[in-house]
């Protein structure tokens, strides 16, 4: 054998691959995402069932495709905003690695460092888990056609369940968010993370086509801080509290994460369509994606944030014995 790294290190040194593969198991989510997603939009531009509810989209055909249905559309753009901002998260990292890997600025490296750190198991997270619900979406669209085996729809979903497992499950990646990123550094990390999005929703203040997406993630990025606060609070009289906190504070995160990375990518669109460059459709699409996930998903954050109020007693009342009465 060969010593890879310092002596009495060794522990150090294999986190370095486990983070590497902690991103890698993030793609396999982002992957389900998409791959789930392509397939459930071609069929849903298909299948014809019912008519719309306001009247005949086809009326030349003897049914609609079920893509004018609300419900289906509610599952395709899911997939799609999940698969699009899963996507921006990913590759947002690996330019964080570059920087770490390339810089000779020692500065630019430590932030890149601290950022991975931080969102890494936000990604590996919440990007398997919201990878696996796009993948049942995608099964609920074929529907009895998305169980067989046929259209591989149930294999994604087969094959998905597992990047929530391994490399550290979502509740592992929970309590590595919370207790060791967040309450471990005193909130450091996500100090600097929220005042990112700060800085950002700052920057445009005065963009009144921007304010339907700065106004609601202000709002969550300051609501972040004071969760953690409360959560720390607790979690100083009972440790349990942290453990009680974490999952819902991992799936809080990331859908905060994803919503800046939305607001990112909205004005980003915004410009390239005012400067004519690029693909209008395609920018208009970013921008209608981000409106429905700024609607549509961003508000669980709610839900979340009220359940970790719920704190940790009703979790511990229960004698382990008395579970099967």
């Amino acid at each position: 054998g060969f010593l890879i790294g310092p002596p009495n290190r060794g522990l150090n040194c294999m986190f370095t691959f486990m983070n590497t593969a902690r991103i890698g198991t993030a793609v396999q989510g982002l992957a389900a995402a998409e791959g789930s997603f392509q397939g459930a939009l071609e069929y849903a531009r298909d299948r014809l069932a019912m008519r719309a509810l306001t009247g005949p989209a086809a009326p030349e055909k003897e049914a609609d495709p079920i893509i004018v249905h609300p419900a289906v559309r509610q599952m395709l753009l899911t997939q799609k905003a999940f698969a699009e901002g899963g996507r921006l998260l990913c590759y947002w990292l690996s330019t964080q690695t570059d920087i770490l890997q390339g810089s000779s600025d020692e500065e630019a490296k430590k932030k890149a460092d601290e950022l991975l750190s931080f969102l890494t198991p936000i990604a590996k997270a919440f990007l398997t888990e919201t990878g696996y619900e796009a993948a049942n979406h995608g099964v609920q669209v074929y529907g009895g056609h998305g169980f067989i085996r046929e259209w591989g729809m149930e294999q994604i979903v087969r094959d998905t369940r597992i990047a929530l497992l391994y490399e550290g499950t979502t509740q592992i990646q929970a309590l590595d968010l919370l207790g060791r990123k967040v309450l471990q550094t005193q909130g450091a990390m996500l100090r600097n993370f929220t005042k990112m999005v700060h800085k950002f929703c700052e920057a445009e203040a005065g963009n009144a086509a921007m304010s339907e997406f700065t106004g609601p993630l202000s709002k969550l990025n300051k609501e972040w801080g004071d969760l953690t606060m409360k959560i720390g609070m607790k979690a100083m009289q009972n440790p349990n509290e942290a453990g009680a906190a974490a999952t819902d504070y991992m799936m809080y995160s990331g859908y905060v994460t994803l919503g800046y990375l939305w607001a990112w990518m909205a004005k980003v669109a915004q410009g390239k369509i005012a400067s004519g460059e690029g693909d209008k459709a395609f920018y208009e699409a970013k921008i209608k994606t981000a409106q429905f996930y700024f609607k549509k998903i961003l508000p669980r954050t709610q839900s979340h944030a009220d359940i970790i109020g719920g704190g940790v007693d009703v979790l511990m009342q229960l004698d382990a014995d008395a579970f099967a009465f």
